[in-house]
């Protein structure tokens, strides 16, 4: 027998060995069967129905059956995302200011606060079946583990990112990559299923366990893809080598034409400028493009094999009879990163043949920069590039087809959404523990009436990188930077600051950040790294 067949009956016989959901044994319910799509480093223009050349026919089909929301945002990097996507709290509320490692703080403690609910746990109150497969990344004590947050089924990485062929450590600092099932530790090895497919088929694998019930199920369905090291399929890889000879600066071009023509952005909004450190392409000499051309035409595969597995994920739900009543929502967890990896030390470097399991590589600024456009910065900053998300709901005969909402909306809404869906209270107390109230609200609204008014101010925080936006303006300053102005009404690409114009415009949001910062507990980065 060999580690791969290993690693497939370990899965199976634990799969066996879950019991259904006791209790409310009754006819169909009403409450929706929820599939939650999270992408991972994913920039604002990477799908089809966001302005991509990326073959995203399923995620397209959502979009435009469905409504997209066109200013909808994220927490700005892994760790904060995902606590604010099962909690409905703010990073810094839910533990997880930061990343998974105790800065000695309760904002910052790495793992999700007592004082917090997921939404698998608020959900299995009202009798549904939970899953959770793929990347989990909200802390490695056992209080935030998948299992003892009210997930039924979970098949998880603990970790930020992981090879896409096994499970052999991504840091030379001692840091591992942990994979759970159910709980337990397993390993993958190279002959193991490509990560991307793997949690597929535990989705789909889960689903069929509970598709003769009559309860609804929960699936948070969390890819690590695009996540660096980029590593795709080889026959993923060959349908996009090629196709990116022309360049980031006319791919940005291409994009910025498509999200104009595709309403997603407005023409006023002029495309920001090429990432400063970007070099002009044709001063690149032709062994250089092709290079480039590989790094994105890699990372483009990865998204058209997450597109693929989402498709078998919702043929799944056709085929056992549900997809009438099911909601799908889809959102990435922060825009494109610019992580350099091949630069760092700390990193174990893997150059063999790009996009197997011998490199260990990223995509880099300039493709980042493509990723995000008309968007400037990353993953990681607070300005537009680093929070903007694409996000599509779909919801047949729930969801109004092939509608755009231009309302503002947070990371925070979801929670209240599938609760409101669902028919469940946000508790004060959970267990014996109060439950600090959401921060979000439901995007419900907005499925029948896309431009129904939601005015609402949201913040951000994120390694000493800061913003809030209110209305139309946004205050936003990178570590140690002073705060930049800008009208997103007329710029959203954050192209011309006015905070020396207007100065007290300045004040009055910098106030209102520095009360809420206050509130969730938000601490000068610069004294806790």
């Amino acid at each position: 027998m060999n580690k791969n067949t290993s690693f497939w009956i370990r899965l199976v016989w634990a799969l066996a060995a879950i019991s259904p959901v006791p209790g409310l044994a009754q006819e169909q319910s009403e409450k929706p069967n929820i599939v939650l799509i999270l992408a991972d480093d994913m920039g604002f223009s990477d799908l089809g129905s966001y302005g991509s050349e990326i073959h995203t026919p399923n995620l397209d089909r959502l979009a435009h059956e469905g409504l997209r929301i066109t200013q909808f945002y994220n927490s700005g990097r892994c760790c904060p995302s995902r606590a604010a996507l099962l909690t409905g709290l703010y990073p810094h509320q839910a533990g997880v200011g930061d990343m998974v490692q105790d800065k000695g703080t309760p904002a910052y403690q790495g793992y999700l606060s007592k004082n917090s609910a997921t939404i698998a746990q608020l959900l299995k109150t009202a009798g549904y079946n939970t899953i959770v497969s793929g990347k989990w990344h909200v802390g490695l004590v056992p209080s935030a583990w998948a299992v003892n947050r009210g997930f039924d089924q979970s098949f998880t990485l603990q970790n930020n990112g992981s090879s896409y062929f096994n499970s052999e450590p991504l840091y030379n600092d001692g840091r591992t990559v942990t994979f759970q099932l159910n709980g337990r530790p397993i390993q993958r090895y190279d002959t193991s299923r490509y990560l991307t497919q793997a949690i597929t088929d535990f989705a789909v694998q889960s689903i069929d366990r509970v598709k003769d019930q009559s309860n609804p199920f929960f699936l948070y369905l969390a890819y690590n893809a695009p996540h660096w090291p980029i590593q795709a399929l080889p026959e993923d890889i060959a349908r996009y080598k090629g196709k990116y000879l022309q360049g980031w600066d006319a791919l940005r071009e291409a994009r910025y034409r498509k999200l104009v023509d595709l309403g997603i952005i407005q023409k006023q909004w002029k495309l920001s400028p090429r990432y400063e450190k970007a070099p002009e392409w044709n001063a690149l000499s032709a062994a250089e493009k092709d290079h480039w051309d590989t790094r994105m035409a890699i990372y483009a595969a990865m998204i058209d094999r997450m597109d693929q597995c989402i498709g078998q994920v919702l043929d799944k739900v056709k085929a056992i009879g549900r997809e009438r009543n099911t909601l799908v929502l889809f959102l990435s967890d922060n825009g494109g990163s610019g992580d350099t990896v091949r630069e760092w030390s700390y990193v174990t470097q893997k150059t063999g043949e790009p996009g197997s399991v011998h490199s260990i590589d990223s995509y880099d600024p300039p493709w980042g920069n493509a990723s995000n456009t008309p968007f400037k910065l990353f993953k990681k900053n607070t300005h537009e590039g680093g929070i903007a998300s694409p996000f599509i709901a779909w919801f047949p005969g729930k969801v109004s087809g092939n509608t755009l909402s231009t309302q503002v909306s947070h990371i925070t809404d979801v929670m209240p959404t599938l609760l409101e869906l669902a028919g469940v209270h946000y508790p004060e107390m959970f267990g014996s523990e109060k439950l600090t109230p959401l921060a979000g609200r439901s995007l419900a609204p907005l499925f029948q009436n896309p431009q129904a008014a939601r005015p609402k101010t949201i913040f951000w925080e994120h390694e000493g990188s800061r913003a809030v936006r209110k209305a139309d303006w946004k205050l936003v300053a990178e570590i140690n930077q002073p705060w930049e102005l800008y009208d997103l009404k007329t710029d959203r690409s954050e192209n011309h600051n006015l905070a020396h114009r207007y100065p007290q415009k300045v004040k009055e949001l910098e106030k209102e950040y520095l009360e809420w910062a206050a509130k969730v507990g938000v601490v000068d980065w610069n004294t806790i790294k």
